[in-house]
């Protein structure tokens, strides 16, 4: 990680970005546990944890082509510092309301925000660093999100006691403040204003972002098998606990378990620094597939603890690859005026495989049992890999429109 950030020295815009969503990162990761704790506590039941994790994961399902559409149109640099606003309000709201209602509905306001922010921040990259560096600018953006999922949850083992969960969302908050005061004083992602018809109306720009998915073969085929894959492979959120039991561990056990996860991602993000093509990076993307296919396959069938710990990494592992490379391939493939829309239609997709993935998780691992529904798993990941395999290899590069004068 230290020599991958190295690889940015001078480039004193990106590496401010990348540090400030670091600190911001560890506060979400954070933040999410204190969340669930503070539903929970403010209603006891199972429901009030559906309730809110339905609240802060479906935005993006349901906004998704709106905000793709106004990213696109508007200063991207704005659109991340006013999704960190946002989210200064809804995560010190969250801190100060009593019922579980209220909590769902900031919630809800939160990850409308972060809906904004992640296709924002993805289409600016570009702009903060030279070509041939972007790479790794991607692959530290990435990093650093898995960063803070896997360490945020630890910071908050240890913040809960000085600061209970209220505490900890008021200093999540602080991090978002930090982050957009830090980036209003960055020049970055100003509005595309040489490619985009100024005279299209809002709803013609929302509905190409919906159309981007047949905009090419390699696109659709990206497009395809990426929100495949985030189907099947989400179907482990569910099953991983009681694959745990199964196992014969406690806590600790699966808290060691979802490290493992954690450090494969991180590992398989780091991998985009490497420089390439579209070769290169469609090769990478289906050996990401295959790493988290073999990963859903070792824990369906093998009894060992020791085992499953290094199936982990490696499903991780896979994990980062798809999505670091999944974006490689649209810096290369998508023209800037769409970039927006584009990472929104991922974002909007993969809402809705999450959310699919818990229903058919929750059905199988009640009929068939944890390793059953890693089964199932793994077989429609072999599906996925197959497809990606033929589809990548039929689609020819695109070739980008020109930039307007």
């Amino acid at each position: 990680m230290r020599k991958t950030f190295a690889s940015l020295r001078g480039e004193h815009r990106a590496r401010a970005f990348l540090l400030t969503y670091l600190q911001s990162s560890l506060g979400s990761g954070a933040a999410i546990v204190a969340l669930f704790v503070l539903a929970y506590d403010r209603k006891p039941s199972p429901w009030s944890l559906t309730l809110v994790l339905l609240a802060y994961d479906l935005p993006p399902g349901l906004f998704g082509p709106f905000v793709g559409a106004l990213v696109d149109r508007v200063s991207r640099r704005w659109c991340v510092i006013a999704a960190d606003l946002i989210r200064v309000g809804a995560f010190a709201g969250i801190a100060v309301v009593d019922s579980v209602e209220a909590t769902a509905a900031l919630a809800f306001l939160a990850g409308t925000a972060t809906a904004l922010y992640r296709p924002a921040a993805l289409a600016a990259l570009p702009s903060l660093v030279e070509p041939d560096r972007l790479p790794v600018v991607t692959s530290v953006y990435g990093s650093l999100t898995d960063i803070g999922r896997t360490i945020g949850p630890a910071l908050a083992a240890v913040l809960f006691p000085l600061f209970g969960g209220e505490g900890i969302m008021l200093l999540n908050a602080a991090t978002f403040a930090l982050s957009a005061i830090v980036l209003r004083l960055i020049s970055f992602g100003d509005a595309v204003e040489g490619e985009r018809d100024r005279d299209a109306s809002f709803v013609r720009e929302v509905r190409e972002g919906v159309q981007l998915a047949n905009r090419g073969p390699l696109v659709r085929a990206v497009v395809v098998a990426s929100s495949a894959v985030i189907l099947f492979a989400s179907m482990i959120n569910v099953a991983e606990l009681p694959l745990a039991h199964d196992l014969g561990v406690g806590a600790s056990g699966f808290a060691l378990l979802l490290t493992a996860n954690g450090v494969g991602v991180v590992l398989g993000s780091l991998s985009g620094a490497r420089r390439g093509g579209l070769a290169e990076y469609k090769g990478r993307y289906v050996g990401g597939i295959a790493a988290v296919g073999l990963g859903l396959t070792a824990m369906s069938v093998l009894p060992w603890y020791g085992a499953a710990l290094f199936a982990f990494i490696g499903f991780g592992l896979g994990n980062g690859l798809v999505v670091v490379h999944e974006r490689l391939i649209f810096q290369l493939s998508i023209p800037p005026r769409l970039m927006g829309r584009a990472f929104a239609l991922l974002d909007a997709l993969g809402a809705w495989g999450f959310v699919t993935a818990y229903l058919v998780a929750g059905l199988t691992v009640s009929t068939l049992g944890a390793r059953g529904a890693i089964g199932v798993a793994a077989g429609g990941m072999a599906l996925v890999l197959l497809y990606a395999l033929v589809a990548l290899r039929r689609a020819p590069d695109p070739v980008l429109e020109p930039v307007a004068g």
